[in-house]
């Protein structure tokens, strides 16, 4: 009874005096009040080993551990950069819990600049989860991140952007998993962020090997989860890096990590399924619609010609919807994306 009573007291005093706890992920090691840098250390495989950024801000008073990363596609550039801002203006002083920040999961990519894939083994680093400890890189790579951030976290802000063929509007993702609790504390988390639409995501059916993604590696975990765009082709345009930045901070200060309040969207625009419009011809793509554009069914949203410049085919949207996403550059090959149109949810 003693030792239950000096146990309690000793909780209770670290919380009025500080949090003692050390948060060490990786090679990063940072101390209560301080903030540390270094790697998750993924050693060679069947091909090379990679060393992902981490960065760890560990506050002065208790609190929860939130999860934010970037880069899992190394050219989405406006979320990466967001990541580095956030991680230098959040003073650990000031900060209640944890929070770990991987800015740059996808290093190959972001270095040969390669969109969409890992160049090292030709996989997506957000569809590899919970990944493999004797894979490719990739599956290396997630298998770690599962096990030294998701596992250990509380929260995780999954962000992504305009890669450099897609050019897009912001929006957050809302997972619903049908479970109640969950759900409600993520939709309080992206009602927070502020991102005025919001895709609702149904993920109730079992996750798909081999094409799960860290979002719903985390929902599958307990982990209330969300996912926030925002960039155009590979820009890192000031206004989207903020938005990113801005919405970070929100669901930090509605988690109790950052002092001030937040309010949040009364009336967001909500979103079903998104529909993918893809060409069914190869050519050079001519965008006729702009992300954000609201339009109708049987819109033409864009045209492929050939290589001499005559018209093929026109490409036009299945439903009615917002844009989400139209491609940016004129490369097209037969069944690539040319667009992505959201339902509207009255």
């Amino acid at each position: 009874m003693k030792i239950t009573k000096a146990i309690g007291l000793l909780l209770a005093c670290s919380a009025t005096l500080g949090w003692a706890a050390d948060v060490t992920v990786g090679t990063a090691a940072a101390q209560a009040g301080k903030k540390a840098t270094g790697f998750i250390q993924v050693p060679a495989g069947v091909d090379a080993a990679i060393n992902i950024p981490v960065i760890v801000i560990n506050g002065a008073k208790p609190g929860p551990k939130l999860a934010i990363v970037a880069g899992a596609h190394g050219t989405e550039y406006a979320s990466i950069i967001a990541l580095e801002n956030l991680a230098q203006s959040v003073d650990a002083a000031e900060l209640s819990g944890t929070v770990i920040v991987l800015p740059l999961i996808n290093l190959a990519s972001f270095a040969q600049k390669v969109p969409h894939l890992n160049p090292v083994d030709g996989k997506n680093m957000n569809r590899m989860y919970p990944g493999k400890a004797d894979g490719t890189q990739t599956e290396r790579a997630s298998w770690n991140i599962a096990r030294q951030v998701i596992e250990k976290s509380d929260y995780l802000i999954d962000l992504h952007g305009g890669d450099l063929d897609e050019n897009l509007r912001r929006y957050a993702y809302w997972p619903q998993t049908g479970k109640d609790q969950l759900d409600s504390a993520s939709r309080a988390m992206v009602l927070a962020f502020g991102l005025d639409h919001i895709i609702i995501q149904k993920n109730q059916a079992p996750a798909v090997p081999g094409a799960t993604s860290i979002s719903r590696f985390a929902e599958d975990q307990g982990k209330p989860t969300i996912i926030a765009e925002a960039g155009h082709a590979g820009t890192t345009d000031a206004a989207d890096v903020e938005a990113l930045v801005r919405g970070c901070k929100n669901v930090m200060r509605h988690l109790k990590m950052l002092a001030g309040t937040v309010t949040p969207l009364d009336h967001p625009v909500w979103l079903g399924p998104i529909t993918t419009v893809r060409s069914e011809q190869d050519g050079i793509f001519y965008p006729l619609v702009v992300p954000e554009a609201y339009v109708q069914r049987g819109m033409i949203v864009g045209y492929v010609t050939d290589y001499f410049g005559n018209k093929l085919a026109d490409v036009t949207t299945p439903i009615s919807g917002v844009v989400t996403y139209i491609c940016s550059v004129p490369s097209m090959k037969k069944g690539d994306t040319a667009a992505n149109i959201a339902e509207i949810i009255p």
